[in-house]
């Protein structure tokens, strides 16, 4: 059995399913602890009944250190500051020998088992941002990524997520600042500083709206299938991650500011967002009176004919008509 834990909220709620339904599709032997982060969110989830997951409500999770703390961090921050927290939770509560934290936005196109069965004998397993050179955002926001991260309850897994938890509630903020920034870049020194860190190698885990440019990704028997456009080297997409990914209220998407080749759009993008709004009709039967893809008003500066302009010459633009897209 694979355990993995996840938090969002009622934005996120199409998002996370998809997740699920992704994990329940390839991982055969998996359990999701789901945190949901707002009363629609989570009455909603336990409306669904998934047969896999286990939703552990706001008031059981949240402790006195954490409610403290919450009214000086934004629901962002409040959420990264929580990310240690809820992976303590479920390897204390639960007593399962091992976590998975995966972000909402995660994809799965294959079993994520061989990602987690590569740490062997280590006890804490992080994944690399592998930005493509002219997206590297490392001093910002670290060279690890808090998207896919496994601890193991044993000694030096629980040494680290302590560590990384107290961190988290001492400081946790979205900016740059003596090194630190949000959850993320404290995983920059953990090789250096704690035993049993294992760092993946499969290029599989971890494919991204920042390092995509670097692959290219075909439909091969069923399978993804990724060449390392340097290398050559051909491997298996295991999961992607919708980073950024945006519905605004004007019936736009935005799937992200990096160049995003047609053919990924085509092959990766629109399935994804056609699953989306499978899950958000579903949802519309339980409960109409919300949107769970969570539409925001976009910046007036990105719809201005500069920005436009901009993005253009970048070729970042990736601003859809929503209904269109989805036609097509």
């Amino acid at each position: 059995m694979y355990n993995f834990c996840t938090l969002f909220d009622s934005n996120y709620l199409t998002r996370g399913l998809a997740m699920y339904e992704s994990l329940s599709k390839y991982c055969p032997s998996f359990h999701l602890y789901i945190f949901p982060f707002d009363d629609k969110c989570c009455e909603t989830l336990k409306k669904l009944n998934l047969p896999h997951a286990t939703i552990i409500p706001l008031q059981t999770f949240e402790n006195p250190e954490l409610l403290t703390i919450k009214p000086t961090r934004t629901k962002t921050e409040y959420c990264w500051t929580c990310t240690p927290s809820v992976i303590l939770y479920v390897l204390q509560n639960f007593k399962v020998s091992h976590c998975t934290y995966v972000d909402a936005d995660l994809y799965f196109y294959a079993n994520p088992s061989v990602l987690i069965e590569e740490m062997e004998q280590d006890a804490v397993l992080i994944t690399e941002h592998r930005y493509t050179p002219r997206y590297d955002k490392t001093k910002l926001s670290g060279r690890y990524c808090v998207q896919f991260i496994t601890f193991k309850n044993e000694e030096r897994g629980m040494k680290v997520l302590q560590w990384w938890q107290n961190a988290c509630i001492n400081w946790c903020y979205n900016k740059l600042e003596d090194g630190k920034f949000g959850d993320q870049k404290y995983l920059d020194d953990w090789t250096k500083i704690f035993d049993g860190i294992h760092v993946l190698k499969n290029l599989g885990g971890g494919v991204a709206l920042w390092n995509v440019q670097q692959y290219d990704i075909s439909l091969k028997e069923e399978k993804y299938v990724c060449k390392e456009l340097k290398t050559g080297i051909d491997f298996d997409l295991i999961f992607y991650h919708f980073h950024y990914l945006r519905f605004y209220n004007n019936g736009s998407i935005d799937l992200g500011r990096y160049t995003l080749p047609s053919k990924i759009k085509q092959l990766i993008y629109l399935p994804h967002l056609q699953h989306l709004e499978k899950i958000k009709q579903q949802l519309y039967q339980i409960d109409n009176s919300f949107d769970p893809n969570g539409p925001v008003s976009p910046r007036r500066d990105w719809f201005s004919p500069f920005r436009y302009l901009l993005r253009k010459l970048q070729r970042t633009y990736n601003i859809h008509n929503k209904k269109k897209l989805l036609n097509e």
